[in-house]
């Protein structure tokens, strides 16, 4: 069930009616209930991997927490650990596996090759099992205690805003939200409404239209050379922001209206000044979770700057390889680890510089003024990988980036560049108003739209969010709405 549908509209609204109106067990239920059915609704079957990863979760936890015995507590975390990854694994990496298997044998002249079975991928697996893998491992370290009821647990794993594509939301945050009623406030309503209305005007308006022109040119990446490239990856850049932070704004906003608050994912990435800065705005609650189960476990920067350096290499590959089971995704995230190490030793180095010789005023401030242009360009330009269909696709785009280079200050070029994406120019100019509109917003408010505009009286609020609103209805994309970019994760 898409949130940009029709039917979750209707979903949504009973759903909510029935929340307030029922007590507070019969409300609980119902809401896990209807959260398998959300999920159910796009392949009935494969609710019984959430339900398995659910009660294994469960009692691990349980077993963790009741024994005293450091070797048994390994051995649950280590099983359970195993079930959930081995799942992930099996599910989302088998074929990529048997792939590269079959290569290997292929260099040696083995004669004969791996045929992986055919596997779904169940939907928003990744986002589920990471949520579920924390409250296990929070367990153990003995930073929170396990939940004593398996229905409020399962929702914690599978309550439908966030369910399949996150937030990843931590135990500590979500799962104690459950152990009483929240009662109906219009203030929650309102506030959760204006969340969901800038995310439907993220996806609908600017998200789905600017689909077109991106898969326009990396669909067909040997037509196209020189600036069509620059600005296919730019407006890639923007889609898939405008999609993932719109899911979440969506998710964030119809958790709020049933008086639920899910973690912030984003807060104006593409205003950081630095690529660590960005990995702290960026889907903040996939950064958060590498950051403490991968990056601190293996040392994080507390052996030295080698050790912090092939940490952050590992992390970042890893990272990669969770968004999606192909060599582009890998190089993608192997290429933001080479990034951040190459950052933290150039200011490193400059540190020491102006330690001994003081800061040079010219450079701070001309660094203050490029710096989020440079970092922005580092991103669009790892973001070839990750939205290329192909390695082959990818080096192809890279080697032909600055072709044309001559013709950039061509009208006629200009001219027939924006008119090649599959947009007709009324398009390009809703997308232009739709981008600015939300650029302004966002650098005025921050991730809290809702909050700013509240705090500039009822007059703006009501001004501003009836003027999304028609633009919702009048520009949006409706006709072929597409999925959203994460559910494939």
């Amino acid at each position: 069930m898409l949130f940009n549908s029709l039917n979750f509209i209707i979903f949504f609204i009973i759903t909510v009616c029935l929340y307030y109106f029922l007590p507070y067990k019969p409300g609980i239920y119902m809401l896990l209930f209807a959260s398998y059915i959300f999920y159910m609704c796009w392949n009935p079957a494969l609710i019984v991997i959430i339900v398995f990863i659910t009660f294994i979760n469960f009692v691990a936890a349980a077993l963790i927490y009741s024994d005293s015995q450091k070797s048994r507590r390994n051995l649950y975390l280590s099983l359970c650990m195993l079930i959930n990854f081995g799942t992930l694994f099996v599910f989302k990496y088998l074929d990529f596996a048997c792939g590269a298997l079959n290569s290997v044998l292929s260099a040696f002249n083995a004669g004969f090759s791996v045929t992986p079975p055919e596997i779904v991928l169940p939907m928003g697996i990744s986002f589920y099992t990471f949520q579920a893998a924390a409250y296990t491992i929070d367990v153990y370290r003995g930073e929170l205690k396990p939940s004593r009821s398996y229905v409020r647990f399962s929702l914690f794993i599978t309550f439908f805003p966030q369910l399949v594509a996150g937030p990843i939301e931590r135990s500590r945050n979500l799962i104690r939200q459950f152990d009483s009623k929240n009662r109906f406030r219009m203030r929650n309503v309102l506030t959760g409404l204006e969340m969901m209305t800038v995310g439907f005007f993220k996806k609908v308006v600017i998200a789905d239209r600017i689909a077109v022109g991106v898969n326009t040119v990396f669909n067909n990446p040997g037509s196209y050379s020189g600036l069509y490239y620059i600005l296919a990856v730019f407006m890639f850049t923007v889609q898939i922001y405008c999609d993932f932070s719109g899911y979440s704004d969506i998710a964030r906003g119809a958790a709020k209206v049933l008086g639920f608050r899910l973690m912030v994912n984003f807060d104006r990435p593409f205003g950081s000044a630095t690529l660590k800065e960005f990995w702290r705005r960026w889907h903040i609650s996939l950064s958060t979770w590498f950051m403490d189960y991968i990056y601190i476990p293996l040392g994080g920067n507390r052996k030295g700057r080698l050790v912090k350096y092939r940490n952050l290499f590992i992390t970042f590959m890893v990272s990669g390889l969770w968004h999606g089971a192909a060599y582009t995704f890998v190089i993608w995230g192997a290429l933001h680890g080479v990034y951040l190490i190459i950052e933290d030793i150039i200011r490193t180095e400059y540190r020491k510089i102006t330690d001994l010789y003081g800061s040079i005023k010219t450079v701070d401030i001309l660094a203050k003024i490029t710096a989020p242009f440079i970092t922005f360009g580092f991103v669009m330009f790892a973001f070839i990988f990750f939205r290329a269909n192909s390695f082959g696709d990818a080096l192809h785009i890279y080697s032909r980036l600055f072709w044309d280079f001559r013709q950039w200050d061509t009208a006629q070029y200009i001219y027939q560049m924006l008119t090649s994406f599959g947009l007709s120019l009324y398009e390009l100019k809703i997308l232009l108003i739709a981008v600015v509109t939300l650029f302004v917003s966002e650098l005025l408010a921050g991730h809290d739209i809702s909050g700013y505009m509240r705090g500039k009286g009822i007059v703006v609020e009501v001004l501003y969010y009836s003027f999304i609103l028609i633009f919702i209805l009048t520009a949006g994309v409706f006709y072929n709405a597409g999925e959203f970019i994460y559910f494939q994760f």
